[in-house]
């Protein structure tokens, strides 16, 4: 048996390496480019799309995540970062859910790519409505008056403003200021335009105003006794 396996193989070898190694280099040579093929890892962005009606996204989940991609060798430089991107779709989304597990299917990619992995396989987000909330306007008030002077009430129009946003950052005890108004010039009743500062940078306005009017009434004061400010 080891005799016939000897002469199988041994006889002519030299032979019978050089044709396989020809039929080795036909093989490579004449195999299709579309039947090679190669893997590469993407760092891809992680779009969020359509948080539900009345909520809001106060904990985002990474702007990017990490895939395997796979594609015919000839074609894997044509896929980037640039033309693949990971989609997470929130339309279902519960606020108790914050755990979100990311599959395949959510990657969007030009044809003729095989998505192998995506890792982490797993996000974490967290969701929390969106209220509203009537918050009282503060004006700041900067400067001293020139001696003599002394101011005896102050209007803000209007008093309040409607302000938005996630229901644990509105608080309605909390202000909404202006920009500081400086005094330190005034000598009669004015009336000026003043911008506003919520007081949390995670609220925005209800509406389109941007500014409140301040009125300033300012009178001579006995230098004794400075009479009350209203506000």
């Amino acid at each position: 048996m080891i005799r016939l396996f000897r002469r199988i193989f041994l006889r002519n070898w030299g032979l019978k390496l050089f044709s396989f190694l020809i039929a080795l280099v036909l093989w490579i040579t004449l195999i299709p480019d579309d039947k090679i093929f190669d893997e590469k890892i993407l760092t891809v962005r992680l779009d969020v799309h359509n948080i539900p009606p009345g909520m809001v996204l106060v904990e985002r989940p990474p702007s990017n995540v990490n895939i395997i991609i796979r594609a015919p060798k000839r074609r894997i430089g044509q896929f980037t970062d640039a033309n693949v991107h990971a989609v997470l779709d929130l339309r279902e989304a519960l606020i108790d859910v914050q755990d979100y597990y990311l599959n395949k299917n959510m990657v969007r990619t030009p044809d003729g790519a095989e998505i192998k992995e995506i890792f982490p396989p797993q996000v974490k987000l967290k969701l929390e409505k969106y209220v509203e909330e009537m918050l009282e306007v503060e004006p700041d008030m900067i400067g001293e008056l020139p001696e003599g002077l002394g101011v005896v009430k102050i209007d803000v129009i209007p008093p309040q403003i409607r302000v938005r946003g996630p229901e644990s950052k509105v608080n309605k005890e909390d202000k909404v200021r202006t920009t500081p108004i400086d005094i330190s010039m005034l000598t009669e009743p004015t009336e000026v335009e003043a911008s506003l500062i919520l007081p949390n940078p995670d609220l925005r306005l209800s509406s389109s105003r941007t500014t409140v009017k301040v009125r300033i009434l300012i009178q001579e004061i006995n230098q004794k006794k400075a009479p009350e400010i209203k506000k």
